[in-house]
């Protein structure tokens, strides 16, 4: 299917409109992040979500489609094998696909991670939340680099079903690598490939996630309000217009520089998975 073709542009359009559309219907997307959303519709609705939110998670892949179609043209099967068959061009197309590929799988991974992982974490005793790096200290759901054992999981198999669907769209579409000279097992074996690259995507996008939570992302805990913050002062209060230094005061339980927002954390995973992804592990895997 031509990727600037009519059909094309409608199945994207009709696509994201709808999921945008769902997505402020169910308050899972701001008005402006659903604008923002229309245009790409591998944002995954798992909390309220404004225009950067939207674009942190989205923005890398977008440019990567548009420069595959731009410069490699309709979508083919992933081949990184020196052969007749393969060229330069096909690798280079292979790897963007593959980047691309990666980018959903650490996208839907993380989404997974985080929203059921902390569903799980809701019983602190059964599903224990640790830091991700050392000591791994106990710390409370939704901590910046907190992890679980569900919540890994569950990014694992966010990448899997990126790879199901990948695979599931490719045979729609006819560029599964089937003709007459392949066989039933090479092509069981490349779906398994692929499917294994996403599920290891998702994993790995989670992990380089949680760990830039826990370094460069501050995490708070204010005691008054049970809750976990990302500053360590209490924002001004009209009726409390002098605070103590009490109040002030959060309790600092994760991250070393306030260098990155939850936006710039997304956004530098998703980076990292898909280089890692497309130029590094794909080669090896697919």
């Amino acid at each position: 299917m031509d990727p600037f073709g009519p059909k094309a542009l409608a199945v994207a359009t009709v696509a994201s409109g709808v999921l945008a559309y769902r997505a402020v219907k169910k308050k899972t997307l701001t008005r402006a992040g659903a604008v923002t959303a229309a245009l790409d519709e591998t944002v995954a609705t798992a909390s309220v979500r404004g225009p950067s939110q939207v674009l942190a998670v989205s923005i890398l892949a977008v440019l990567l489609s548009l420069y595959h179609a731009y410069h490699h043209g309709p979508e083919q099967a992933m081949q990184f094998t020196a052969g007749a068959a393969s060229s330069s061009s096909s690798v280079k197309a292979s790897t963007l696909a593959a980047a691309i590929l990666a980018h959903h799988a650490v996208s839907l991974g993380d989404t997974l991670a985080s929203e059921l992982g902390m569903a799980f974490a809701s019983s602190p005793a059964q599903h224990p939340v640790r830091l991700i790096l050392p000591p791994f200290a106990l710390v409370p759901p939704g901590t910046n680099g907190g992890v679980t054992l569900y919540g890994t999981v569950w990014s694992i198999v966010g990448g899997l079903l990126c790879g199901i669907f990948t695979l599931a769209m490719d045979g729609i579409f006819g560029i599964l690598p089937i003709d007459d000279d392949s066989n039933k097992l090479f092509l069981l074996g490349y779906v398994v490939r692929v499917t294994l690259f996403a599920g290891l995507c998702g994993g790995l996008g989670s992990l380089l996630d949680s760990i830039l939570g826990a370094t460069v992302q501050m995490t708070y805990w204010d005691p008054e309000t049970k809750q976990v913050c990302h500053h360590d002062v209490v924002a001004f209060d009209s009726t409390n217009p002098a605070p103590t230094s009490k109040q002030l005061r959060r309790k600092h339980i994760a991250g070393f520089v306030p260098l990155l927002s939850n936006e710039g954390v997304n956004f530098v995973s998703v980076l990292l998975t898909a280089i890692l992804g497309g130029w590094v592990l794909a080669p090896l895997i697919i």
